[in-house]
């Protein structure tokens, strides 16, 4: 049986009411394999999502729609949270090991109007997977999600049984081809000019002192000549970029997929933890030559401050919503690939009526992806950029229903388009930064993702 079956009953935003009841049921396997549970869902495609943190101890994959939550609120955080939590105080819940999971993402800049490729998707996007697949602590456990305002149906649940054990069957022994990257026909760097020209003009801006640092960022179009499909590129970021986050969220015919390396705020259990991760430069061609670059980055003021403005930012927030916090004297170097960042980890715990999301609007946009001070450079950035970044720098990640969950920052990533790749990467703007230097920069930003699409940026 090939046929899509989803548990969307049609429910649609705002109709949660006293009839609503959320069923959940979940086996545990022996094991199975995350992307090829995403592959076997092919039917289920402009439906489906893919998280793996960096650690490598939780992946999440869901496929079809239980339950869709989507606006263009201004309030979108706060909207996403209180349906959320309505939804969960219907759930009828048979193992309390494993919880329903919320996954989406939300738009960088709300008040961005500009018409792009980013149209298809609203402010704020997130979905319960009508099957649930959470792998953790080498454990693997699939799960159906059923919500519905009618009274319970043993032969609707039957009949979403029956798929969950055709998708492990197909994903346990179905051979999938050989992903290979179709031909890039063209690289487009989109807007050169005006992105030397906004790092120009922001640089004055900053000497006049207007703002302390600006977030400029570009993109670049891929042209393939066939369509490049998710599970093809979700596969290529797993092989190219392990020490990162993976993620892939689709949307009709779009998918937004990523390796970022960097945690906006992760709860777990009453613990907060965040990352400041700003400041960076290229990885050395010999282990000599990475660690006198790495010194470098260590003890290069432009660097450093920029660090410092994000560690100053997400310890506020973090001396707002908990009782406590801890972070190092320092910052570390944090390696993947292509690149090394200056790296500052932080902890704490949550206050009692504090939650994810709250911390997840607070946090957004560090200073790492928007700037010092924060209302004045989105104003700057949304006037000089002259484009819609999306969900590029934006939160994407998960929530479950007890509260639990991580978000990451969404860098090094792309939106999938049928037989196009936007790609997006930027850098932090301060007094005595150079257009040439930091469109330098952004190219080995790039790196990561044109990798991925099997493309190079000028060799």
């Amino acid at each position: 049986m090939n046929r899509k079956l989803s548990a969307n009953t049609g429910y649609k935003l705002g109709l949660i009411d006293s009839n609503t009841r959320f069923y959940i049921e979940t086996i545990e396997l022996n094991r199975l394999s995350a992307l090829s549970f995403f592959e076997a869902g092919f039917s289920y495609e402009g439906e489906r999502f893919y998280w793996q943190n960096a650690e490598k101890t939780q992946t999440i994959v869901g496929l079809g729609h239980a339950y869709v939550i989507s606006n263009n609120e201004h309030e979108s955080f706060e909207s996403v949270q209180a349906e959320w939590d309505m939804l969960c105080n219907t759930i009828v819940m048979e193992d309390p090991e494993i919880q329903p999971i919320l996954f989406g993402g939300f738009s960088f800049d709300r008040q961005n109007t500009l018409s792009s490729e980013w149209d298809e998707f609203p402010d704020a996007y997130f979905v319960v997977p009508a099957f649930q697949l959470v792998l953790k602590d080498d454990r693997a456990y699939v799960s159906i999600n059923y919500i519905t305002g009618a009274d319970y149906s043993a032969q609707a649940f039957d009949e979403l049984r029956a798929e969950r054990d055709r998708l492990i069957h197909a994903a346990q022994v179905n051979e999938w081809k050989p992903f290979v990257k179709p031909e890039i026909l063209s690289i487009e760097e989109r807007k050169k000019q005006d992105y030397l020209d906004a790092v120009s003009s922001v640089t004055g801006l900053i000497r006049d002192g207007r703002a302390d640092k600006v977030v400029i960022a570009r993109s670049l179009k891929l042209t393939f000549a066939e369509k490049f499909n998710s599970s093809a590129a979700l596969r290529s970021i797993s092989m190219e970029q392990p020490e990162s986050y993976h993620f892939g969220l689709e949307l009709g015919s779009q998918m937004f997929c990523g390796a970022t390396p960097e945690r906006l705020v992760k709860v777990e259990s009453g613990k907060a933890l965040s990352t400041c991760l700003a400041g960076s430069i290229k990885r050395g061609k010999t282990a000599e030559e990475d660690r006198l670059l790495g010194d470098v980055l260590l003890n290069d003021p432009k660097n450093r401050g920029e660090h410092q403005y994000v560690v100053d930012m997400i310890s506020s927030i973090f001396d707002e919503y908990c009782e406590n916090y801890k972070l190092p004297k320092k910052p570390k170097l944090l390696k993947i690939r292509d690149i090394q960042h200056l790296y500052t980890p932080v902890e704490g715990r949550l206050k009692s009526n504090a939650s994810l999301f709250q911390l997840v609007k607070s946090l957004h946009p560090t200073p790492a992806l928007g700037g010092v001070p924060r209302g004045l450079s989105m104003e700057i950035i949304r006037k000089s950029e002259k484009m819609d970044r999306g969900y590029y720098a934006a939160p994407v990640g998960w929530i479950d229903a007890s509260g639990n969950g991580e978000f990451a920052v969404a860098i090094r990533s792309a939106l999938l388009d049928h037989d196009s790749a936007y790609l997006y990467a930027g850098g932090g703007i301060v007094a005595d930064s150079e257009p040439i230097s930091e469109y330098e920069e952004t190219k080995v930003k790039f790196r990561p993702m044109l990798r991925t699409f099997g493309g190079k940026l000028n060799g």
